[in-house]
């Protein structure tokens, strides 16, 4: 079935919203979030590796980047939005979580993640309406 029409051809078919971006800046935000993602998430398995953090405070960091790495086979390859669509609320909840977790420990760290949150929060209303606009 997904051999005959690309992942592109698909996403392109579904009814979006009209305040959905344009691909291009999807990919921008994410080129300037993965390194700040990349430094502070970098930053906290270290210290969790070298016992300097509890491993409660690293978990929701876990949580996150597991959760945001199967966003694009669950959504892309087996194209599924209702996966998608719990998927990308397990990563905004856990981004909450990832803040209040690190808050205490070092607040430059949960302040980093705050654009984070802005995308995945515009990102999770998008996914929200295309899925609700798209059931069967």
């Amino acid at each position: 079935m997904f051999a005959e029409v690309s992942w592109l051809e698909w996403y392109n078919g579904l009814t979006k919203p009209t305040w959905t971006p344009a691909p291009s800046t999807i990919g921008t935000i994410w080129q300037i979030l993965y390194p700040v993602i990349a430094i502070t998430f970098g930053y906290v398995f270290v210290l969790w590796y070298r016992d300097k953090l509890p491993a409660r405070v690293a978990l929701p960091f876990m949580v996150n980047l597991i959760a945001n790495l199967a966003f694009t086979p669950i959504q892309f390859g087996m194209r599924s939005l209702p996966l998608a669509t719990i998927d990308i609320l397990l990563v905004w909840g856990s981004i909450l979580w990832m803040i209040y977790a690190i808050w205490l420990h070092h607040k430059w760290i949960a302040v980093a993640q705050l654009p984070y949150l802005a995308w995945v929060s515009t990102a999770t209303a998008l996914q929200l309406a295309i899925t609700w606009n798209n059931w069967p």
